[in-house]
């Protein structure tokens, strides 16, 4: 993702001296700009004042997948040299100045900035004949909910953070790091209080709904339950290659989190698609069953802060198989952690694809099936297998998709969270409060849907696989290997094993004294081989579990988007 600076903030939490509008659905291209007048006067200027906590968080959609996929065993970035920000991730050399931690912790705090100044008008202003009750109740609420959720990732990534709940903060309230209860506490109020006032249900689900809110409650009492690592935690093994001791769940919030996912399913407004594969692409955008809430994009250039780059990056080259991905899988062998009779598999990892741009059946028959366009392979010797769900496809032929990069769009709502974490949630919340044939229960509904047998009882792998399986490159397993307290043992026991860690991928020569020269392309007819591709991998494997160490378990504590020293304490190690 390339840097854009076109809204460059000296700091990042009162920042915003102008209203940024977005062009969110569910409100009309006309709504008025904002003036900065201490009350409303209108329905209008009350939901576009609201409407500014969104840009912010369009910059992130696909920054977290650089961010939190990369620093897992399985996902690689190769934008640009080794150097530069997204590898340096991926090599576990993050660090305060990589611009993804920077970019991500500044804008949440943009957009809580904004989020606090739609509070406090929603609490100066009155009803009028052109403002109504209704109208003033909908904008505070929609403000908290992107303020809980904002929080929420905050406390994530980097523990202890200052809470921000007021465009009046003082220098220490800007700085100083409040405990991970009193985040989390702030985060609950936050989401119950915008639930009361949110419609039950919203057919534009960048809007947020009771839904929504429930959902993310429910994701937020499952965390908080974990028992966060504090920051004493985390200093005692930033240094070392182990992952925190043993810890018992708190099983009143697990019931919490029972409770908030009841809460969505009882509902009866989301459920989970028939088909797997009809969550992703176009056609979903504001009519799947099973979104709850999304991140609205226009695409770049059309009134959008940023487009969403998570649907170009993984497949960025598309059928020139001798390029470099943005990102993708790290090997091989994480498609066998998919059964072939997954039906999620095909569109979570794929190894062949046919290009929509070369038919090769030619009028008057057009192509009747996916055969009839030309094949490419997405395995070694040329290249990797590619992450698949988010690459634009055919609609007739699911295998089949546009060969032209600017075929691939960027204006795709980013799926925030599904029907199908909620049943996650669920699911882990009983299985921890001793419910695990319920939790198997819950559990079985994904599995059945992906043609898999179902289980009478859960055990903690068939949890944590079934987590990794549904949601695949879907920035949950970093969130994940945390919260279970597994992140470094998990990289350092699992890279090993991936077939390109081995020596035979070092280098060029190394492969080519294994494979032979004969696989270079030099014969007719024979597929090339992409050696720097695979010595890259290598290198980012092993860098992975040379430099693991327990101060990953967060994020460093960056600067300002210009440059500057934000004054708040550092996590340790960094």
């Amino acid at each position: 993702m390339k840097k854009n600076f076109f809204c460059i903030l000296t700091f990042v939490v009162i920042a915003v001296s102008t209203i940024i509008l977005s062009s969110c659905e569910g409100n009309g291209p006309d709504d008025p700009v904002i003036t900065g007048e201490s009350v409303w006067k209108t329905d209008q200027e009350a939901l576009a004042q609201a409407n500014a906590i969104y840009p912010p968080l369009q910059r992130l959609s696909s920054s977290y997948s650089f961010l939190l996929e990369s620093a897992t065993e399985n996902t690689i970035s190769f934008e640009g040299a080794d150097d530069a920000d997204g590898p340096l991730v991926s090599l576990f050399k993050t660090d305060v100045n990589n611009w993804y931690p920077t970019k991500i912790f500044n804008y949440l705090y943009v957009s809580v900035g904004e989020a606090n100044r739609t509070i406090e008008k929603a609490d100066s202003s009155s009803v009028t004949p052109n403002l109504s009750q209704a109208v003033i109740d909908l904008a505070r609420a929609r403000a908290q909910f992107i303020r809980g959720l904002n929080y929420l990732y905050l406390t994530q990534l980097w523990g202890e953070v200052p809470l921000i709940l007021s465009t009046k903060a003082t220098s220490a309230e800007q700085t100083t790091r409040k405990s991970i209860d009193e985040v989390y506490t702030q985060i609950v109020k936050d989401l119950t209080e915008a639930e009361a006032a949110l419609p039950g249900y919203d057919q534009v689900r960048s809007n947020p709904s009771k839904g929504a809110a429930n959902a993310i409650l429910a994701r937020a009492y499952l965390q908080w339950a974990g028992k966060p690592l504090p920051q004493s935690e985390v200093a005692a093994i930033a240094t070392s290659k182990n992952d925190p001791g043993s810890f018992s769940w708190d099983r009143d919030k697990l019931q919490k989190a029972v409770e908030y996912a009841g809460k969505v399913i009882n509902s009866g407004n989301f459920q989970l698609e028939t088909d797997f594969e009809k969550n992703f692409g176009v056609p979903a955008e504001n009519r799947s069953v099973e979104h709850i809430f999304t991140i609205h994009h226009d695409g770049d250039g059309k009134g959008d802060a940023q487009g969403n780059h998570q649907t170009h990056c993984p497949f960025t080259f598309r059928f020139d198989l001798y390029r470099d991905n943005h990102i993708g899988p790290a090997d091989v062998t994480l498609l066998d952690k998919f059964s072939d009779t997954d039906k999620r598999k095909r569109f979570s990892l794929f190894t062949r694809l046919y290009n929509q741009d070369e038919p090769l059946v030619t009028s008057p028959d057009r192509p009747t099936k996916a055969e009839d366009y030309k094949r490419y392979d997405y395995i070694y010797p040329a290249t990797s297998p590619r992450v698949g769900k988010f690459v634009h496809r055919n609609a007739s032929f699911p295998e089949v998709a546009p060969g032209s990069e600017a075929a691939q769009p960027n204006d795709i709502n980013r799926i925030e969270i599904r029907y199908a974490e909620v049943l996650l949630t669920k699911a882990e919340a009983l299985f921890y409060l001793d419910k695990k044939t319920e939790a198997a229960q819950v559990i079985n509904q994904l599995r059945q849907r992906a043609g898999l047998d179902t289980y009478s009882t859960l055990t903690q792998a068939q949890l944590e696989e079934e987590w990794y399986l549904e949601l695949y490159f879907e920035q949950r397993h970093w969130i994940n290997l945390v919260r279970w307290r597994k992140l470094v043992n998990t990289v350092l026991t699992e890279t090993p094993k991936f077939e390109y860690y081995k020596e035979d991928y070092k280098s060029v020569e190394s492969q080519v004294a294994k494979f032979g020269p004969e696989n270079d392309g030099s014969a007719e007819g024979s597929v090339k081989t992409n050696y720097p591709f695979f010595a890259k991998i290598y290198k980012h494997l092993h860098s992975k579990t040379d430099n693991v160490s327990g101060k990953f378990y967060r994020f460093p504590i960056p600067k300002g988007l210009n440059g500057n020293d934000l004054g708040i304490d550092q996590n340790p190690g960094y």
